[in-house]
């Protein structure tokens, strides 16, 4: 058994939302900031067009955000994770164009 991520859950199989679960502590707009931040930098390494390219790149997003939320232990590690991928992305974005012929 995995005790690394365990969570208290309700009967339904939910995670428990008390004063211990640092997910009750995170305010909405600080996760949708997050969820802009991967957005900005979608823009800048994915092409799109249009209305609905950007609402490709939203639900990208907010997939993203949600995936790391979920996995996260704690809001560090919410934050350090969510860091790290955007670090990655930029890191590949800036090796691929040193070494194109773009």
């Amino acid at each position: 058994m995995d005790t690394n991520n365990w969570r208290p859950t309700a009967p339904g199989g939910e995670p428990v939302m008390g004063m211990g679960d640092w997910r009750a502590q995170l305010q909405p707009d600080e996760r949708q900031r997050m969820v802009n931040k991967k957005m900005y930098s979608l823009k800048r390494h994915l092409p799109f067009s249009g209305q609905e390219g950007l609402q490709e790149h939203r639900k990208i997003a907010a997939r993203f955000e949600e995936k790391i939320y979920t996995a996260a232990t704690n809001q560090y590690d919410y934050l350090r994770k969510i860091s790290l991928r955007m670090l990655l992305m930029e890191l590949k974005s800036q090796k691929y164009h040193t070494h194109c012929q773009c």
